[in-house]
Parts: C-alpha cells; structure tokens; sequence
C-alpha cells in the first residue's frame, strides 16, 4: 500500500508517456503485502485512473501478449541462492534506521539532569540522532549496533554480536553492549515514555546507564512459566557508564576481581487474556576507585504490570512501572548507602494519544564522593502526553516539578519533544 500511495503521489510530476510506463509497470506487480487490507490498497488512486480508454486497450493488448508469451515458454528453474563473495555482498545490506530525538524546554533554575540525553538547560537540545544497524551474519550469528550522533562527533554506544543456534536454550552475546540490569537500562531514549531518564538509573548507573565491552550468557529455562537468567561481565569503566563502580576513573583490569558482573533472573507471566506481568530481580557487584580493594554493590528489583483488553476495538493499554535500587559502596572507614526508585503509570488511550505520569526518588548520602552536595533526599514529579502522527513520529509535551531537599526553591520544567524515525527498526522488547 505504501508503494502504491507513494507512486501515485509522485506520478503527477511526470510526462504522460512515463505515466504510461509507470502503469504498466505497476499493473503486473505483485498484489498487497501480508497484513495489508483491501480497503488500504483502494485509498489512493492510482496512476491507470488517469488514463484515456486508447491507452488502457494498448496496456491490456500489452500485457495479453506477455501472457501468451510466457505461457509458450518452458518454466525456468529456481534462481540458485548467492554463494560465495555474492552471498557476503547480501549480507552487506542490513536492516538501518536513523532516529532523532531533539527537544525545547525550560527551567525555572539551574536544572539536575542526570541522563546524557536529557534536556539539561532553557532552550533546544538535540538529544541525539541514533542509527540503528542490525543483520543476521550467517546461521550462527547476528550483528547490532547502535551509533550516536551529537554535535560533539559520534559515539558507539553499543556494538555486539549475538549467538542464534546455541542448544539447551543458551545465547552468548559479545562486543560493547548495555547490561540488562532492570529494566529501563538496556533500552534507548525512543523507547521511553518520558523525555528523560529516571533520577536512580542516572545516579547509580551513569548518564549513558551501565554499559561496557565484556561478555554476556543467557540462558532460558525450562520451567513451566517463563525465566531467564542472565549473566555478564564487563568493563567496570567509562566517562559516564558504571557510574557506582570505577565509571570516569579507568584503573584498568588486573584479574577477575576488577571486571564488573551483572547478575538478572527475567520472569514473565500471562495472568489471563488481558492482564500480564514482568518480574525482574538484578544485581551488580564490581570494584569502585576509592582504595584498593574497595567494591560497590548493587541490587534492584522492577516490576511491570501491563492491562490490554484483547476485546477492544483500538490499542489501548495501561502499564504501570515500579523499579527500585539500593546501593552499597565501600569507602576508607565506611560504607556509603543509598537507595532509589520510580514508579510510572502510561494510559495508551488510542493508537494516537498516549498519557503518563511518574514520580522519582532518590535518598541521597553524607560525604558521597560522587555527589558531595546531595545529602538528602531528592523528588520529582512528572506528567507527559503524547500524539503519535505515525508509528514513525511523535510529539511529546512534559511538565515535571523536581523538590531536591538542599536547594532552598524547586525546579519547575516543561520539555516540548520531537521523535521521527526513518528506515527498518524492530520492535522493542516487551
């Protein structure tokens, strides 16, 4: 339907004798693709309605020699699949997309923004332009990678391969990837609800969450519901991943001890036709840079309760989200503890209208050699609405009252945000 839509749009520019080709040519294509409906296809006009009765007779005078002709043919044999240097030329065309993220706000004061992403200051933000490339290699293997653009120059922001036929249910992944330590972390800001990132993951995790070059198993059990168990290891470093653990300070990797390790049991039930929910249990432990030997732990749990009445005529859905995390790190003569959390709720009215609202926590610590000025506890509050023209774009309008307990006077902001994707991306994870 897309095809014929955007031919005949592009028709009218053209003289009538490549109008006549193009007929023609869109006359013998195949019909609507699987999912496409009747109806779809009978929306946009086409090209042939434009033409005179002597053009259609010569089309169809046309096209009833081709018949005759490739029925007096003998039936050639299927097109052998590429081998060879052409089946890696194949392979060279993965599924892309590039997506853009850009923003307006305004803040009453100096904001606290704790995501890389985030709208930080009063006026426009490019968040990011993200381009997303993933293919299958080979029967073995699959690649992904997800470049960032910004006006600072490019980043990797992850780069990974994935097993696809290992038995007994087991997936190995390599390269640079985002743990998958709760449930917001190993997700990009187009699959937010809300333009920014919730307080805890920036302030535990880094602005860029926890993410690093190592090495991940997986491993889905055969128990009656759904489990997964996951387990990584990574580098424990970067200028604003891993955050609790060495994060900007790089002290390099001398034995086991030194890695960071993500540990996550995934669970997921289908308590009837409409209702279902996801349990997720993390933890992290890895070494931190304020002495030697000195670690940092971390444990959360998220929870995801998701409503879709199968019934209903639209694709509303309401999911509520709650995730929390405590913290613990070791210091000269001490530990530091801290905890955090948010809790989101997301009516998705229709296939076009979205609401929201979300309320973030953290605890805050004394002498916290990351935070020296939050020594107390910290809130906000947003609410957000969304308008989805396509699936490929939305606009989103957030208001949010952040009340940290060491400031003398709130912070009132509201973002006006601009999200429009182009090319193939898939569907995010449930």
């Amino acid at each position: 339907m897309l095809f014929t839509a955007h031919t005949a749009a592009r028709s009218a520019a053209l003289p009538r004798c490549y109008r006549l080709a193009l007929a023609l040519l869109t006359s013998v294509a195949p019909g609507p693709a699987l999912g496409a409906s009747p109806a779809d296809d009978g929306a946009s006009p086409g090209v042939a309605d434009e033409l005179t009765p002597e053009e259609r007779a010569a089309i169809e005078r046309a096209l009833g020699a081709d018949s005759e002709a490739r029925g007096d043919a003998e039936v050639t044999p299927p097109t052998a699949q590429p081998v060879g240097f052409a089946a890696v030329l194949q392979n060279l065309n993965p599924n892309m997309s590039l997506i853009l993220d850009a923003a307006v706000s305004y803040f009453s004061s100096a904001p606290l923004q704790v995501g890389a992403h985030d709208p930080n200051h009063t006026g426009f933000t490019f968040q990011q332009l993200e381009m997303h490339l993933d293919s299958n290699v080979d029967p073995f293997f699959r690649l992904d990678a997800n470049l960032v653009f910004s006006p600072f120059g490019v980043e990797v922001e992850e780069a990974y391969a994935t097993t696809l036929d290992l038995p007994a249910g087991l997936q190995l992944r390599a390269g640079q990837f985002l743990t998958r330590f709760g449930r917001v972390n190993n997700t990009h800001p187009h699959a937010w609800h809300f333009i920014d990132q919730p307080l805890v993951n920036g302030k535990f995790l880094g602005g860029e969450g926890s993410r690093g070059l190592g090495l991940e198993v997986s491993w889905l059990t055969p128990l009656p519901w759904y489990v997964e168990l996951v387990a990584s290891a990574t580098d424990p470093a970067g200028a604003a991943t891993a955050r609790s653990f060495y994060g900007a300070e790089d002290l390099g990797i001398s034995g086991l001890e030194d890695v960071l390790y993500t540990l996550a049991v995934k669970q997921f039930f289908s308590l009837d036709d409409d209702w279902s929910l996801l349990w997720g249990l993390s933890a992290q432990l890895g070494p931190n840079p304020t002495g030697n030997g000195n670690r940092s732990s971390l444990f959360g749990s998220d929870l995801h309760l998701r409503y879709r009445p199968l019934e209903h005529a639209g694709r509303t859905s309401v999911e509520l989200t709650v995730e929390g995390m405590f913290r613990s790190r070791q210091v000269p003569d001490d530990a530091l503890q801290d905890w955090g959390m948010y809790a989101q709720l997301v009516w998705q009215i229709d296939s076009e209208w979205e609401v929201g609202l979300r309320h973030d926590f953290v605890s805050g610590v004394a002498d916290d050699y990351l935070d020296p000025d939050e020594d107390s506890a910290r809130n906000r509050t947003a609410v957000e609405a969304a308008f989805y023209p396509s699936h490929f774009s939305r606009v989103r309008l957030q208001g949010a009252y952040d009340r940290p307990a060491w400031r003398d006077e709130p912070i009132w902001a509201v973002s006006l945000g601009l999200e429009v994707l182009i090319g193939a991306h898939g569907a995010h994870s449930y």
